[in-house]
Formats: structure tokens, sequence, C-alpha cells
């Protein structure tokens, strides 16, 4: 009997549909976890499930039924994977679910950015479009797709399917040479002439130390285009002060941000402020939430869960079986 709990349900949206494991089990789910309340709904499990509730070395190591941590995300850095690893605690993760609603989204933010969308919407709810005295009015600028140049940081599976869809759009995708480095290949732009060339940037890359505030006010000054930022990955991969100060300085045209420096973010964050900006749109961390994405995620959980205890284990990322 495998005792699997579910630490942070409601990460996903009620109507998705996470089935029975097709082993003896016992299933518990709670909606949240806070790590005060960790070991005693670890106690015991052999499974454990977390989106982002952080599993330290500390817990880990009071936790000697455990075998499996099931990331129900990409991203593992919820879980000292160093500890895991010696306490012989395989982890798994999940891939490739993203593929299109990462992407849709992104290109949802450089749509509505291009084209003014919240600014006008604006007008309208104040009146603007009465007081025009005709069938329409030109407050706001608005841009075509087609021709602009699109830098692409991150050259994964999310940053070509965004270069796909530019393409479908007319415009020429660039994928930016890593920060520092030369000589990547003939997929790869240089990082600089990325920055200086590109009509929109877009930031598909994992948080790392190397990557953490890639973008910050020496990027943001070598923009001669005035680009959208983009940001569908993590928050810390752009200097979130210092993109304020950009949009002050009018060195870029607007921003558009699904994730922050820290979730949900404080209400002193400065990207939180300069949200109700008509050239900024914030979305709560749902790029990767279409239904399709979260059945496909809740499904790939559950093979990774029963193809561990089968023992042909998917998707470990960490930990010896």
């Amino acid at each position: 009997m495998h005792k699997i709990v579910f630490l942070d349900r409601a990460t996903l949206a009620p109507q998705i549909v996470l089935r029975e494991p097709r082993f003896e089990h016992q299933l518990i789910e709670h909606e949240r976890t806070t790590p005060d309340q960790l070991l005693e709904r670890l106690a015991g499990a052999s499974i454990a499930i977390t989106n982002k509730v952080p599993l330290t070395s500390e817990v880990l190591e009071q936790l000697p039924a455990l075998k499996l941590v099931a990331v129900a995300a990409t991203g593992t850095d919820c879980v000292d994977k160093a500890a895991a690893q010696r306490l012989g605690i395989a982890v798994s993760n999940i891939r490739g679910y993203a593929i299109n609603t990462v992407p849709e989204h992104t290109f949802a933010l450089i749509l509505a950015l291009r084209r003014n969308l919240v600014a006008y919407r604006d007008d309208v709810l104040a009146g603007e479009w009465q007081k025009s005295g005709q069938f329409c009015f030109f407050t706001h600028a608005i841009h075509d797709l087609a021709g602009a140049r699109l830098g692409i940081i991150g050259e994964g599976v999310l940053g070509q399917r965004v270069a796909e869809l530019g393409k479908a759009f007319g415009m020429q995708p660039m994928f930016a040479a890593h920060k520092g480095r030369e000589g990547l290949g003939p997929l790869y732009t240089p990082w600089d002439e990325v920055l200086a060339s590109s009509d929109i940037i877009t930031v598909h890359s994992p948080l790392t130390p190397h990557t953490r505030n890639m973008l910050a006010m020496p990027e943001f000054r070598a923009m001669k285009r005035r680009p959208l930022i983009i940001n569908t990955a993590r928050g810390g991969l752009v200097d979130e002060a210092a993109l304020v100060q950009a949009l002050d300085e009018e060195l870029i045209s607007g921003a558009g941000f699904d994730v922050t420096a820290g979730e949900p973010p404080a209400d002193d964050n400065p990207l939180l402020r300069a949200a109700s900006r008509p050239n900024v749109i914030l979305t709560p961390h749902v790029a990767w939430a279409s239904d399709e994405a979260q059945q496909s995620l809740a499904n790939q959980l559950m093979d990774n869960i029963e193809n561990f205890v089968s023992g042909a284990p998917t998707n470990l990322v960490s930990g010896a079986y």
C-alpha cells in the first residue's frame, strides 16, 4: 500500500481530473500546505506530490518512508535535489505539456500590446469613442506583427514554438546567443545584436544563477528599437525595478509579464505597481494553465507515479531508483 500525499492540489484547477493510480494506494489531497504542516502530512508517505511547496533537505531527512517526489510542474527548484539524491529519493517532473499554452499566451500579450488593446479598451470605457464624433479614433499607435523582429531568449521547445508562431505571423525570429558567450552556432544571433535590433523580446529561459536579472538597465539601454518585453518564463529573469525605470525613460515600449519575482507579488513589487499602465499587462502565472495543458499535466503526473511503482520510472531528474 502506497501512501500518496498531494501537498498543493489547488495549484491545479478544480475541473482537472486527477485519475486514481492503478495500484493499491491511499491518495490524500490537500488544497495547500504550509511549512509547519509538512512533516505531519508526509508522515509515512512513500510518494509526495508538490507543485510549489518547498521540500528542503531538513524536511526530506525526516521522511524515511519517502521514495518519490512527483513534481506537478516542469521546474523542480522547490525540491532539494542534492539531498534527494543523497537519501535515495527519486524526483520526477512534467515535460512537454505546455507546448501550446505558453506560446499562445505569449502571443496574446504581444498582440494586445502591439495593437494597444488595453489602452483602447480604457478609452472606450471612458467615453472617448462617443467624444470622437466619427466611426473610429486614433489615440494610440497600432503596429502589425508582420515584418517585426522577434528576439527570443531561450531555444528550448517553448522558444522554438514561439519562433514557429512568429514565422506564421510574418515576423523575423532570432534566437539570442547566451549572454556573455559567443560561437554557439548558426541557430543563434549575437546577444548584443538581438538587444539592439528586436521590436519584441520574449524570454523563455530557466531561472539559474547565470540567468537571474539577465535583462537589467545595461540591456534596456542597448535596446535601440524600444521593444516590448515579454516574460512568460520565470520571475527573476528580468530586473523588475529596472524594467519600470526603462518604461519611465521610454527605453522600451511596454511589458507583458505572466510571472514576478516572488509569487504572489508583494504589495511593493515594482511591476505590480506599474500594472495599471496601458502599456503593461500582468497576468497571474497562468500562461501554462489552459484546461488542455493542465489535464495533460495531470495525466503525465499519474503516469510518472505509476511508472515509478511498476519499476520503469519516467522523467526522473534526481535520485537513484
